[in-house]
């Protein structure tokens, strides 16, 4: 019988982060979820709006550099699960301030590892007798990216969990640093750790500034959709749904000290998911400010360094776990797209408030 969890989700009112809580709230009513969001220019709590009454729900704001306030909310709510999203992630941002993204992302990532080893070690040792020092439910949860991998060819192999790491950016070293970390805690002190790669997500509560969400709002308001260079850098596209799905599985039944590799298994051009989605847009929306809104599409300026292509080998979560991607690219853009339509009074707020640069 499955015993119910009690989890710290940091970074929980970001895209990814909240679309997690919102998945395990509707999944596992009697677990206790806590959510410490820093609510930087990423992080709105609006994304937690419909969960303000959920009993087992505690929103704290706070930052992961903080090792008091970590201390404190791991003895509070004896936290035996962290799952770990808090994280500056917009590329485009560490060309322009890299150590932001190495104060969250290394040092945070450092802070909550080590808070949680010493709650680790004072209460889920005494749980019982297991190989190395691991507990049957303490889990650390590691997501992370596939760019720590580099860039691949045209023709190149997929990423593994095995390919060696050759960061490209302030933003990916910065995340293959804190794997690292997670990798060092569970070697070193037995730490129950385990590490996801993903690819691109997408679906609601996205940031403004990241591509899908970025076009889909300028198609609505007729600006110009900007696309790096050529269009011709490829990536692998992840639902959210799917992401939080096989993050799931990996919760419960992945190997402890384990990397395992969340792609969707759709691989596309940006400028053809450009395309592709201003054709859905002139479907869903027939009172366009300019239509076709392919007439939108402007090349700019390539960023320095951008990876070409990205793309994950999914065997081991597939073979072991039993996951693989339900949500088509084709449906999941049309549902994105619709949300966007649908939800004027989320995005409108983060347009005035902040500005926005191309992913």
């Amino acid at each position: 019988m499955r015993q119910p969890r009690r989890i710290l989700v940091t970074g929980g009112a970001g895209f990814i982060g909240s679309n997690f809580v919102h998945y395990w709230c509707k999944k596992y009513p009697g677990d206790r979820l806590l959510v410490l969001d820093a609510l930087t220019y990423a992080g709105n709590r609006q994304n937690l709006a419909d969960l303000e009454e959920v009993a087992n729900l505690r929103f704290v704001q706070g930052n992961i550099c903080d090792r008091a306030l970590v201390d404190r909310l791991l003895q509070e709510e004896a936290i035996d699960t962290i799952a770990h999203f808090a994280a500056e992630s917009h590329v485009d941002r560490s060309i322009l301030a890299p150590a932001n993204f190495i104060q969250t992302n290394l040092v945070g990532t450092f802070t909550l590892l080590e808070a949680f080893r010493q709650h680790w070690e004072m209460r889920g040792k005494r749980e019982g007798d297991y190989p190395e020092g691991v507990t049957a439910s303490h889990r650390f949860l590691q997501v992370s990216t596939d760019e720590v991998y580099g860039s691949l060819g045209a023709n190149d192999p997929s990423f593994t969990e095995t390919t060696a790491y050759a960061p490209n950016s302030p933003y990916s070293a910065s995340k293959a640093g804190s794997d690292h970390l997670v990798r060092a805690y569970y070697r070193t002190y037995g730490l129950p750790t385990l590490t996801t790669h993903c690819s691109n997500n997408y679906g609601p509560y996205h940031f403004p500034e990241k591509l899908i969400p970025l076009m889909c709002i300028h198609i609505l308001l007729g600006k110009p959709l900007p696309v790096y260079g050529d269009g011709s850098n490829i990536r692998d596209w992840l639902h959210v749904e799917d992401h939080c799905q096989a993050l799931d599985l990996v919760l419960h039944q992945g190997r402890v000290g384990e990397t395992y590799n969340i792609g969707g298994d759709n691989q596309v051009s940006n400028i053809d998911l450009v395309q592709t989605l201003c054709d859905v847009m002139d479907e869903l929306a027939p009172d366009l400010p300019v239509r076709p809104a392919r007439r939108l599409i402007t090349f700019v300026k390539d960023r320095p360094g951008h990876d070409q292509r990205y793309a994950l080998d999914i065997h081991k979560i597939t073979s072991e776990l039993g996951w693989s991607p339900t949500i088509t690219f084709t449906a999941g853009l049309r549902q994105t797209a619709q949300w966007y339509l649908d939800h004027p009074d989320w995005w409108q707020p983060l347009l005035s408030a902040r500005k926005t640069v191309i992913q």
